[in-house]
């Protein structure tokens, strides 16, 4: 698959995840151009705050492949990751960071602070902005909606 058909995956869960009402963040973990895992916001629904979109795609990826290290895989996500799935993206070793929408509030690989330039023992090639306009729709119709009907 191209990058372009992984972050359109990415999308599609995100825009379920605004269907169930839930924040619209997707994410999807693959490897070598294949889909490993997928992950969308659930923390509604699941009444849990690790529920997002990243930190489920990352828990079903490491079962997927059975193993805690995501080496050679690149997640798409939606949305800049904040500063908890920055955490468990550098834990969990994955090579690469793909991100649409820029978290001015949150976003912990490049807006608010980049944490990937810290010194820590990881540190994931970054591709910030990618379908930038449509991740960014998908947030923007959903909060505009949440506005008019709360």
């Amino acid at each position: 698959m191209t990058h372009r058909e992984l972050m359109t995956r990415a999308i599609e869960l995100a825009k379920q995840a605004a269907s169930e009402g839930e924040v619209p963040v997707g994410a999807v973990i693959s490897r070598n151009g294949e889909i490993v895992a997928e992950g969308r916001n659930m923390r509604e629904k699941g009444k849990n705050a690790l529920y997002h979109a990243e930190i489920i795609a990352i828990d079903n990826a490491c079962k997927a492949l059975d193993s805690w290290r995501l080496e050679d895989c690149t997640l798409y996500v939606t949305l800049e990751p904040c500063p908890m799935c920055t955490g468990a993206i550098i834990n969990s070793r994955i090579s690469k960071v793909v991100y649409g929408a820029y978290d001015l509030k949150a976003g912990s690989v490049d807006s608010v602070i980049n944490l990937f330039n810290l010194p820590y023992n990881h540190r994931p090639e970054l591709q910030e902005g990618f379908m930038e306009n449509e991740c960014r729709q998908i947030l923007t119709d959903f909060f505009s909606d949440i506005r008019t009907n709360p």
